[in-house]
């Protein structure tokens, strides 16, 4: 019996998130195997491997991608790895886009709740 869950998330450049994962420290291995629970193996684009045996990977579903784990053997904080892999997705999501349409960052700083503000503007 599978123990794996899957969770979508926001996330459709896979190499936006490959970085992401890089630079959360993560070490990355791509079109492998997720492990789990008595050896269970699921197929993701990016895995983490971790040392206890259960790792945690993103798979393309449709337009998005998801995470596959078994959570309870990968012994992690699920909502607190999804919030911080989703905020800096979205933070070089952001900036990438505003490179791509022609746009500077002005201004950036972090508020005192985590939100991050950008001041972006363009010469027209």
């Amino acid at each position: 019996m599978s123990h794996f869950t899957t969770i979508k998330v926001q996330i459709k450049r896979g190499e936006i998130l490959h970085e992401v994962l890089q630079e959360l420290n993560y070490q990355v291995e791509c079109n492998t195997n997720v492990r789990g629970y008595q050896g269970d193996t699921t197929q993701a684009e990016y895995v983490i491997r971790q040392k206890n045996g259960y790792d945690l990977g993103f798979r393309r579903s449709g337009e998005n991608y998801e995470i596959v784990a078994d959570f309870w053997g990968a012994k992690i904080n699920q909502q607190q790895f999804v919030n911080s892999i989703s905020q800096k997705y979205a933070h070089k999501t952001l900036m990438a886009t505003v490179q791509e349409q022609g746009f500077n960052v002005e201004d950036e700083e972090v508020l005192e709740d985590g939100t991050v503000r950008v001041l972006v503007g363009r010469w027209v």
